[in-house]
């Protein structure tokens, strides 16, 4: 295997630091210990198995849209694999190193979820499955596309890492109020698609139709804080759920993602198909090849963090019963 374990120094911190994001955590899908009694918290994260996640963010202390650790974080990581042979690694495999680097950071849900108007949220000290996907991908880019010199300069490095991050989490590529993110996974992934910056594998694995709608969000506003607040944007929600249940959408079943395998790269993204009524997508980590088998880095359950899954892919999405299969798609850039 090509890609290198490159730990980012600044995430070895003393445990007293890390405490506090236990305290308030949500949940994402379970670790692999727990898998087999996965329940309704499947539908908790910060986007496409989000659904609640809004509300449990006012149950603890308000999360900052970003600190002076989090850029430390971010530019240890991009100096970091920099310095390794992350930049001649395919896009996807660098993907992978970074998101490796962040083993062992904590999962925290709803980091997206701050007071006031929406901002593009930067914060690099824990991670909900969709957020580490994100910043993995952000990271990767940089260290391929700029020059180490770049983190000399704090405010050219701070401004590049957001517009890159900001073009991965909003429609337009900024925040623009609460609706010009991208809430559902499926609409994340087309628009990278579009972009020509990922590419979509999964109808050349096999993947058969998804005909189902895609509704949730619009369908329990109440678990949406700012839909609570402003019901006059469920009708807009409505509006782009109709849009995104029109696209054709293609997955794997569950039963047939063993014999597939051997398509599936190394920082290919999984994207894990929810069960739950009008809900898209429920998890989302990355593909690793260990001893022979996919396997998924991801950052999973409230009160553990980001790790390589002890079972393989196949074995784990089975044993959820709130996933039924998954998309597979490849980033390019």
């Amino acid at each position: 295997m090509r890609i290198q374990l490159v730990r980012f120094p600044v995430l070895l911190l003393p445990a007293f630091l890390l405490l506090p994001v236990f305290l308030w955590a949500g949940g994402c899908t379970p670790s692999d210990a727990d898998a087999g009694a996965a329940g309704p918290a499947e539908a908790l994260d910060a986007r496409g198995e989000v659904a609640v996640a809004d509300t449990l963010a006012t149950h603890g202390p308000d999360p900052e849209a970003e600190t002076e650790m989090d850029w430390h974080i971010a530019r240890d990581a991009f100096l970091t694999l920099g310095a390794s042979s992350a930049a001649g690694l395919e896009p996807g495999e660098r993907t992978a190193q970074a998101a490796l680097g962040f083993l062992g950071a904590p999962y925290i849900p709803a980091t997206l979820e701050i007071p006031g108007p929406e901002r593009l949220v930067v914060n690099l000290r824990g991670f909900d499955c969709v957020t580490l996907v994100e910043h993995a991908l952000t990271l990767a880019r940089l260290a391929a596309e700029a020059e180490p010199a770049l983190a000399d300069d704090d405010q050219a490095f701070q401004a590049r890492y957001r517009a890159e991050l900001a073009r991965l989490r909003y429609r337009e590529g900024e925040p623009d109020g609460y609706l010009s993110r991208l809430h559902y996974f499926t609409e994340w992934l087309d628009r990278g698609i579009e972009a020509g910056e990922l590419r979509e594998v999964t109808g050349e694995l096999g993947g058969v139709p998804d005909p189902r709608p895609i509704h949730f969000m619009s369908s329990n506003p109440d678990a949406y804080r700012q839909l609570a607040a402003a019901p006059e944007l469920v009708e807009e929600v409505r509006r782009l759920e109709a849009e995104l249940s029109a696209r054709p959408r293609l997955y794997i079943p569950q039963e047939r993602i063993r014999e597939v395998e051997g398509g599936i790269r190394d920082g290919d993204i999984i994207a894990a198909v929810s069960a739950l009524d009008g809900l898209d997508i429920a998890h989302t980590g990355f593909a690793l090849r260990r001893d022979g088998r996919v396997h998924l880095l991801h950052a999973p359950l409230v009160g553990d963090s980001v790790e390589v899954s002890p079972r393989p892919l196949a074995e784990r999405i089975q044993a959820i019963g709130s996933q039924t299969g998954i998309r597979v798609v490849r980033p390019v850039r």
